[in-house]
């Protein structure tokens, strides 16, 4: 494995890493780290998303190469579950809201 390639691998086992504990938190405590704070307003579902991305991810990531092997079905599974997790998180937000409509004065 070259430098770069294992650089990169660290890192994209740091950010899963992260990304379930934050997940986790979440789920056991209602927390949520600081960026999500001011859109979130059903934390467990967020966790569980958060969880779901974590795991789905992982599999995309690091059993994808492996799909030439008969192994195809894990990172397919994998993706369809971080996009599960995707969803979650976006249904744990609080929903957008239009333009203002000017009233007749």
């Amino acid at each position: 494995m070259t430098g770069m390639h294992m650089f990169l691998v660290v890192v994209a086992v740091v950010a899963v890493a992260l990304m379930g504990v934050a997940g986790a938190a979440a789920v056991a405590a209602q927390w949520l780290p600081p960026v999500a704070r001011p859109r979130v307003v059903r934390p467990r579902l967020w966790g569980y998303g958060a969880l779901a991305n974590a795991v789905g991810l992982g599999l995309f990531m690091f059993l994808g190469p492996l799909a030439d092997a008969g192994l195809d079905v894990l990172p397919a599974a994998g993706w369809c579950l971080w996009m599960a997790g995707m969803a979650a998180q976006l249904l744990a937000q609080r929903p957008g809201r239009s333009a203002p409509t000017k009233t007749a004065s």
